[in-house]
C-alpha cells in the first residue's frame, strides 16, 4: 500500500508543523470527506462537532470560496459563534487554514500552534504538504471488473469461500481482488473499500 504509506508519512509531516494539532479534509465530495483526519484536543473536536460548527465555521468557508493558505488573524469571514475564539481555549491560538483543488472535491485543513504564528516558511511547507496529499488520495475514478465483482459478493454477505465459488476463482485470488480493491480506495478494511465504493458509484 505505496500510497497509503505515502499519505502516512504526510500527515506525520503535519503534526511536526502544528504541535497544536490540525484537521483536514480530502476530497471533500457532498459534504463529506474522502480522508479525514483531526489530531485537535478531543474535547474541542466533540464540541465542535455536537454543535455542528462545520456549516458556520469561518474557515470552511474561506477553503470553499478561496484556494491557497492563510493565517487564521488574516480571515476576514463572519464568526458568529465565536468559534475561533473557543478553540483558542483548547490551545488552537494561532492557526493557517489551506483550500486545495476544485470544488467538486476541494480538501481543506486547518493546523494551529499554542505559542506563535506560523512562519512564512511553516506555511509554505504546510501547503506544499496538503497539495501532496490531496493528489495521492485523489479517489478512483473506477475498478477493474474482477475488483468490482469481488466486492459486490462480500457486500451482499458472501463468505471468501463462498464468492470464490461463484466466481470460479480460489479464496487466495478473491483474497488477492479485495486486497487490491482496498488499495485503489484507500481504505483499511474491506468493509471500508465498499462503503467507499459504493459512495463514489464504483459498483
Amino acid at each position: 500500500m505505496a500510497k497509503t504509506v505515502g499519505i502516512d508519512l504526510g500527515l506525520a509531516r503535519l503534526s511536526d508543523i502544528a504541535p497544536a494539532g490540525y484537521a483536514l479534509g480530502l476530497h471533500i465530495r457532498f459534504a463529506s470527506a474522502h480522508i479525514m483526519v483531526q489530531t485537535y484536543d478531543p474535547r474541542w473536536i466533540e464540541i465542535y462537532t455536537e454543535r455542528g460548527y462545520m456549516l458556520c465555521d469561518p474557515l470552511v468557508s474561506w477553503g470553499f470560496g478561496t484556494n491557497g493558505v492563510a493565517r487564521w488573524s488574516e480571515l476576514n469571514y463572519p464568526d458568529p459563534h465565536d468559534i475561533f475564539g473557543q478553540a483558542a481555549s483548547f490551545g488552537l491560538k494561532y492557526g493557517v487554514a489551506v483550500s486545495i483543488g476544485p470544488l467538486s472535491s476541494r480538501s481543506i485543513g486547518g493546523f494551529a500552534r499554542s505559542d506563535r504564528e506560523f512562519t512564512e516558511l511553516e506555511m509554505e511547507k504546510i501547503h506544499e504538504t496538503v497539495e501532496i496529499l490531496h493528489r495521492e488520495s485523489t479517489p478512483p475514478s473506477s475498478l477493474t471488473i474482477a475488483q468490482a465483482m469481488a466486492l459486490r459478493l462480500i457486500a451482499k454477505g458472501c463468505r471468501h469461500a463462498e464468492a470464490a465459488a461463484l466466481l470460479g476463482i480460489s479464496e487466495s485470488a478473491l483474497k488477492a481482488r479485495l486486497r487490491t480493491a482496498r488499495e485503489r480506495l484507500l481504505s483499511r478494511t474491506t468493509a471500508e473499500a465498499i462503503q467507499r465504493a459504493q459512495e463514489y458509484k464504483l459498483l
